[in-house]
């Protein structure tokens, strides 16, 4: 009944190895073909070479994320159609070397979103934050996006301008790097300008607009997806509000409804990320997994620690505002059930999402998120929990 345990890889030059990932305990790779252009096809033989790779050192290749959505499909623009052709050859070609999981995301722009990306916590450990004030800084007083103010309170933008005052050109620069240099996973990266002009060409593109786009997108993929026996699971915003002024349209329980009810094929499924949903106080993550239960195919299990003002940092994996106990009983729950009934797709696969950067870890280059210790920390932190409550439903159901 338990949980496949995977891990995100980003290819060969990734400083975790895959030797490193099967010492750690997980036997799924998540991971995709970064060196393939956005919008290129991913091509049989590259798909192949990858697996291989993978499989020879013990490992699976369980879920890819992401194939990346060319910003012309989210845009609605006359090049979509040729984009989304080439986003199923690669689905079919994905299938044709057995891979049946794709995680990916409509999230305009940007992917996910941090302002800081080696948070010192109290016991000396370095971890992503998203800090509202600093956003401030840099939407309105560094890249000055045209009325980017109208978007914060007065008191927050007067609350920027002081922080601003004192920050070095080091620090500046930074906050710069750390919101448009390209997180691990991202599409890109962005100079100020080229980041600016990405804004403008959003900028009579709403919250409809857009998912009016994503419709567009999954009634084209997903006959492909049905086909090959594909799930296709769509990751949540990061964070899940506006930000910049560019359309949200996967950040709450509502906007889960909107899409499965517009597209309800059964390979239209959820990547189910506790930290991105829990970012958000109005989200009942308990209510939102036992909702959804049915549509949720991989699981990125992490914590996040909200603040008043809209800032939050990433948490130990037990802590934070997510109840991952809870969380992790549903789950459980799940698959067992999809197992009862002798469904396709009862695997769950989870892995740990940002973990800490620790121990021997804090000399070393990472990618931002992706150290090897702290996510070997969360991971054993969430087998416990999960050995501990898989236990306690195998006895409720010896009773029964």
């Amino acid at each position: 009944m338990a949980l496949e345990k995977t891990w995100r890889w980003y290819g060969p030059a990734d400083s975790v190895s895959l030797a490193d990932i099967r010492q750690v305990g997980a036997t799924g790779i998540v991971t995709a073909l970064h060196h393939i252009a956005n919008g290129e096809i991913w091509t049989t033989s590259e798909i192949e070479k990858r697996k291989v790779e993978i499989e020879q050192a013990g490992l699976k290749w369980s879920v890819v994320e992401s194939i990346p959505v060319h910003e012309d499909i989210k845009l609605g623009n006359p090049e979509r159609d040729k984009y989304i052709q080439h986003y199923c050859q690669s689905l079919k070609n994905l299938a044709q070397s057995g891979i049946r999981t794709v995680c990916y995301n409509f999230m305009p722009v940007l992917d996910w979103t941090r302002t800081n990306l080696a948070f010192e916590l109290p016991n000396g450990v370095k971890a992503l934050r998203f800090d509202m004030t600093d956003l401030i800084v840099f939407d309105v007083l560094i890249l000055k996006r045209p009325n980017a103010e109208k978007d914060y309170k007065a008191e927050q933008v007067a609350k920027a301008v002081l922080r601003f005052e004192k920050m070095s050109a080091s620090e500046t620069e930074t906050l710069i790097n750390a919101i448009i240099a390209g997180l691990p996973g991202a599409e890109e990266g962005y100079t100020l300008a080229a980041f600016q002009q990405r804004l403008d060409d959003y900028h009579k593109i709403g919250i409809q607009q857009m998912r009016e786009n994503l419709q567009y997108f999954l009634e084209r993929i997903l006959p492909t997806a049905e086909s090959c026996g594909l799930k296709m699971v769509i990751h949540p915003d990061d964070p899940p509000f506006q930000i910049f002024g560019l359309p949200r349209i996967i950040s709450t329980a509502q906007d889960l409804r909107w899409l499965f009810d517009v597209v309800p094929s059964s390979s239209n499924g959820l990547t189910f990320c506790t930290g991105s949903f829990g970012v958000r106080e109005d989200n009942d993550l308990v209510s939102m997994v036992k909702e959804f239960a049915e549509r949720i195919h991989f699981t990125h299990l992490r914590s996040t620690q909200r603040e008043s003002d809209g800032s939050f940092y990433e948490a130990n994996h037990l802590e934070g505002n997510v109840p991952m106990t809870e969380i992790m009983m549903l789950l459980l729950e799940e698959q067992y059930r999809r197992k009862s009934e002798g469904l396709n797709f009862s695997e769950m696969p989870m892995r740990p999402d940002h973990g800490h950067q620790m121990l021997d870890d804090l000399n070393r280059k990472m990618n931002p998120g992706y150290s090897c210790i702290g996510r070997m920390k969360g991971l054993a932190e969430l087998t416990g929990l999960e050995m501990a409550l898989e236990a306690i439903l195998k006895r409720e159901l010896a009773l029964l």
